[in-house]
């Protein structure tokens, strides 16, 4: 069998394959594998999340990564990563971390892949796939054709094109006339048009913890104000449910309790300013933004209480509405791809033309930021590994 992409999801289905005794050939454009996986988590690959189940997915068919993600587990992968004594942590919600270098996971599966007898073939395009006469398919390469009764393309979305990434997958399935999911830059930082820019100047490099929130999606996490609009976390993740024209809705230091925090403040010195007070509870100048915003300022003792309410209301339904993304060359994974409905569950296989497989991010199945897309990698990975 014939994998294309050296990734995360290649290279699990590889090792699976591999265990089973396949003959097994991994084609990569790069010249190192993994690259997604060495630059992930800050360099320490945020390589799973503890929590990951369906529910921190988004595909058009919400029941499609049950299967997979069920039989291949983050225990599972955590099982593997403890057996090659990589040391690793756990950070907040779940997140778990290479203590050391995401360049372990990459060293780890490049042993498993040797063990299972897989073959590596790096800085070699793929210029054509064929279904061969007699079944199976023809694979021209760089270095010449190959054949193969399986093939699995793990070539990954169109997420971060200066690591390689291309739509190659989605030009095979459409090859086999295969329906796609509308594609889109997801887990992304959003946009502001030059007047809501102009509304929040002074505040690139500005973060604060925030609730983002769009339809029934909500995020509780740190937001970042940049030069181009918003990033961090909590905006990352809503940018995968956000939509062009619509409002994401914030609510900005939610353990705040803005109104008792200025009636404390009016009882015991009522000639501060309302901007003092609240600048000794968030970032100066996000306090003086609030301020500009609702025009309610001036010494506390001045200021009704009714006012306090409405500055409070501000700050738990301020509304935002992004003019768009920074795109795939920042967003971390890509939202939509090979329709679902194209594939079997728990093999990954296409029902419609045999032997062919679409793994990890080129399928319609995304997850959130925190080590969710790396546990689909492996699961179906693992999937087709143990199928094709």
């Amino acid at each position: 069998m014939v994998i294309i992409g050296a990734g995360a999801a290649g290279m699990m289905c590889a090792i699976e394959a591999g265990r089973r005794g396949r003959r097994v050939l991994v084609i990569d454009h790069a010249k190192a594998p993994g690259e997604k996986i060495r630059i992930s988590g800050g360099g320490r690959c945020n390589f799973t999340n503890i929590h990951a189940g369906p529910k921190n997915f988004l595909s058009q068919n919400p029941h499609f990564c049950k299967s997979a993600l069920a039989r291949y587990t983050p225990r599972d992968f955590l099982d593997l990563v403890e057996r090659h004594g990589i040391a690793w942590h756990e950070k907040t919600l779940g997140q778990l971390f290479c203590d050391h270098s995401a360049k372990d996971i990459i060293a780890m599966l490049l042993k498993e892949m040797r063990e299972a007898g897989v073959e590596l073939r790096l800085s070699t395009e793929v210029t054509a796939i064929d279904r061969a006469a007699g079944g199976g398919f023809r694979i021209g390469t760089s270095n010449g054709p190959c054949d193969a009764a399986a093939l699995v393309i793990a070539t990954g979305g169109k997420s971060i094109p200066k690591m390689g990434a291309t739509g190659f997958a989605y030009r095979i399935a459409e090859q086999f006339g295969l329906r796609l999911v509308e594609t889109r830059p997801a887990l992304v930082p959003l946009t502001l048009d030059p007047q809501a820019l102009g509304l929040h100047e002074g505040m690139p490099g500005v973060s604060v913890e925030a609730v983002a929130g769009h339809g029934k999606a909500e995020f509780r996490e740190a937001m970042l104000f940049t030069h181009r609009g918003l990033s961090g976390p909590a905006i990352l993740q809503i940018s995968s449910y956000w939509r062009e024209g619509d409002d994401i809705t914030l609510h900005l230091q939610p353990d705040l309790d803005v109104v008792a925090v200025l009636a404390a403040a009016r009882a015991t010195n009522g000639r501060q300013a309302v901007q003092t007070v609240l600048a000794e509870h968030m970032p100066r100048k996000l306090a003086q933004l609030i301020v500009r915003q609702t025009g309610i300022d001036g010494p506390v003792a001045a200021v009704p209480g009714y006012r306090f309410a409405a500055l409070a209301e501000h700050m738990r339904r301020w509304k935002i509405r992004p003019a768009g993304s920074e795109g795939y060359r920042t967003a971390e994974v890509t939202l939509g791809g090979v329709d679902t409905d194209e594939l079997d569950s728990r093999t990954m296989a296409v029902k419609s033309v045999p032997g062919l497989h679409f793994i990890g991010e080129a399928v319609d199945v995304t997850g959130w930021l925190g080590g969710y897309n790396f546990q689909w990698a492996w699961a179906s990975g693992h999937a087709a590994g143990q199928a094709a």
